[in-house]
């Protein structure tokens, strides 16, 4: 009878500890993609896997963030403050608790310098590469371009963001470039990221 009640609160435990995390994973990606929405650089800095903000120094992190963003040539914007997000199973690979997380994100991207035709074309061709969506529709009266794609975000829970979830947001190539020199092609086939 004893092994039965042992039995019970083990999975009572484990259960609360997992919807505890997966509650938190929810917030912690929320959080993140309000911060982008708001431009909130540091917001976004806390919210990334300590060992890319480290690796790329956070004065450099925040500054490779903001001209993401805002730059001589184009202005960044989310368009929808909240949007939904979709997750994949948390699964643990090599000690490390990871999640694949898709959102749908509208964006637009407005010019500084007046586009012609030809340039319009360029720009278009451009953003659906780094994109990688053919949904790129120019504006002309606005100057800009409204994007639609699916972005990635990789979720990690590990020893050194202390058990709490942190990100890396594969849009920024820098990102993903640092995601891929930390972690191996076996994490990456667990988590379907090499397809």
């Amino acid at each position: 009878m004893r092994l039965k009640h042992f039995s019970f609160l083990f999975f009572f435990l484990t259960f609360n500890c997992f919807s505890q995390s997966t509650e938190a994973l929810k917030t912690s990606a929320q959080k993140l993609y309000e911060a982008n929405f708001l431009m909130d650089f540091e917001g976004i800095a806390q919210l990334s896997y300590p060992k890319m903000v480290e690796n790329m120094g956070k004065t450099v992190f925040l500054e490779k963030t903001e001209l993401h963003y805002e730059n001589e040539e184009y202005r960044l914007r989310y368009q929808l403050q909240t949007v939904p997000l979709q997750f994949g199973p948390v699964k643990q690979v090599g000690g490390k608790s990871f999640c694949v997380i898709t959102i749908r994100i509208p964006k637009r991207y407005f010019f500084e310098n007046k586009l012609t035709s030809e340039q319009a074309a360029e720009k278009k061709a451009w953003l659906q590469e780094i994109n990688n969506t053919k949904d790129v529709t120019f504006e002309p009266t606005r100057n800009s371009f409204n994007v639609k794609k699916i972005s990635t975000y990789v979720a990690i829970s590990d020893e050194t963001t202390n058990g709490e979830w942190k990100f890396f947001n594969f849009d920024n190539p820098e990102q993903l470039a640092t995601f891929n020199s930390l972690f191996d092609e076996k994490t990456k086939t667990a988590l379907g990221l090499n397809k």
